[in-house]
């Protein structure tokens, strides 16, 4: 496997990134500004920034064919950017939230987009042409939570919503006028708006903290506090679900996940190294992780440079000053996004953290 492609861009924790579909253009977002940097060779020079937030973005996400980029943050607003003129103009988003936002994803047909929030609501936007404004409809119930995560089935209709109530959901987006009637899904047929379609929970209720769907559409899991993965399939409208499957870790708290084919999984988080999972309806297991230079696994290290430290404290009276990880990432991952390949087959993913990395892996 080829080595991973490491990008330091600064010093300093990254909320979220986003790479154009051409990967020429990639959007980072740092403090209350999204630095926009463009591919030179093997390298990312910066070539512009967006402002207009004046609190920390929280979520950005470039839509592939239209090329807008839409932010959020945790000032309750969101702006989509159209590139108007070599520069960017945005457009504000009438959110109506009275908490901070704190994700954001575009939709697959980039019709609309859904925010979540620390309001308990989760914000679906979309863009009303008689009035020349984005607006939105919110999903509220059975919200009881901030919203952490939000991701779109590949139908454009239903959103996932993980949140801190520790529940996964799976709810209708469905605006009358912009969508079409989805084609019956495992999902259900019915579909109106705030229709809930599923609610999964996990052995302890732990913070949900990214959800995604399979590239089929037809099962989704999450990522908790608590170092679990979870798997849910649905049986269909009515039904219990045909298998929900809870992955136990001995590995910190994941942040993010990604589907790479219809049975297998990246997850990434607080143990500073991507992991990868494989499986089905009717089992998952950890295969290992994607981190070759990390050996024996961060935890295994930890432990390991512990008990060195205390050993040289002991016999030399001496403290050791090494704060250098033995992983790409050198702080923990927040962000797993596709970097190349089909949403059944993704050849290569990036990562971003908060030691300031975008890295590039191969599968």
């Amino acid at each position: 496997m080829a080595a991973p492609q490491v990008h330091q861009l600064f010093n300093h924790p990254i909320a979220d990134h986003s790479f154009a579909a051409d990967r020429k253009t990639l959007a980072v977002a740092r403090d209350n500004t999204v630095e926009l940097y463009s591919s030179n060779g093997s390298r990312f020079a910066l070539n512009d920034e967006l402002r207009g937030h004046d609190k920390l973005i929280t979520g950005v996400d470039i839509a592939p064919n239209s090329g807008k980029i839409v932010t959020c943050s945790q000032d309750r607003n969101a702006y989509v950017w159209e590139p108007s003129n070599g520069s960017w103009r945005p457009t504000l988003v009438l959110l109506r939230i009275n908490r901070a936002a704190t994700c954001v994803r575009w939709s697959p047909n980039e019709s609309k987009f859904a925010v979540g929030s620390g309001a308990r609501v989760a914000a679906i936007c979309y863009f009303e042409e008689e009035n020349d404004w984005w607006v939105s409809k919110h999903l509220k119930k059975p919200l009881r939570s901030t919203v952490t995560s939000v991701a779109w089935h590949p139908n454009s209709v239903l959103v996932a919503l993980g949140s801190t109530d520790g529940h996964a959901r799976v709810l209708s987006a469905f605006i009358k006028g912009v969508d079409e009637r989805p084609a019956p899904s495992v999902w259900g047929e019915r579909l109106p708006f705030n229709t809930i379609c599923g609610e999964f929970l996990n052995q302890t209720a732990g913070w949900v903290k990214s959800v995604a769907f399979s590239p089929s559409g037809d099962a989704v899991a999450f990522v908790s506090h608590d170092s679990t993965m979870t798997v849910a399939y649905p049986a269909g409208e009515g039904q219990p679900p045909h298998a929900v499957i809870n992955i136990s870790t001995q590995v910190l708290p994941f942040a993010d996940l990604l589907w790479i084919s219809e049975g297998e999984i990246v997850c990434a988080g607080y143990d500073c190294e991507p992991f990868r999972f494989s499986g089905s309806a009717s089992g998952w297991s950890l295969v290992g992780s994607l981190d070759s230079t990390s050996k024996s696994g961060a935890a295994n290290q930890r432990d390991e440079s512990a008990l060195n430290m205390f050993r040289q404290m002991d016999l030399r009276g001496k403290v050791i000053d090494d704060t250098q990880l033995k992983t790409v990432h050198q702080n923990s991952i927040s962000t797993v996004r596709a970097y190349a390949g089909s949403p059944d087959a993704v050849r290569q993913i990036s990562t971003s953290g908060v030691d300031g990395r975008v890295v590039v892996w191969n599968l």
